[in-house]
């Protein structure tokens, strides 16, 4: 059995120790929160291909 492998009953132990941390109310506010990250996260994956492109195309209009 490996250590990196969490079956059904570790993901179930998991969620009731959240929901007893949390609460039920707080839950949806963290899943919120955990989202916005992401996203931004992923904007800014997406952002710093952005400058290197531009780079690319910048050096390929002056090798004309």
């Amino acid at each position: 059995m490996s250590i990196l492998f969490i079956g059904t009953t570790e993901i179930i132990v998991i969620v009731l120790v959240v929901l007893l941390l949390f609460g039920g109310k707080k839950i949806p506010e963290l899943m919120h929160g955990l989202g916005k990250g992401v996203k931004s996260f992923k904007e800014g994956m997406n952002g710093s291909e952005e400058p290197r492109q531009q780079q690319e195309d910048k050096g390929a209009e002056t090798g004309k």
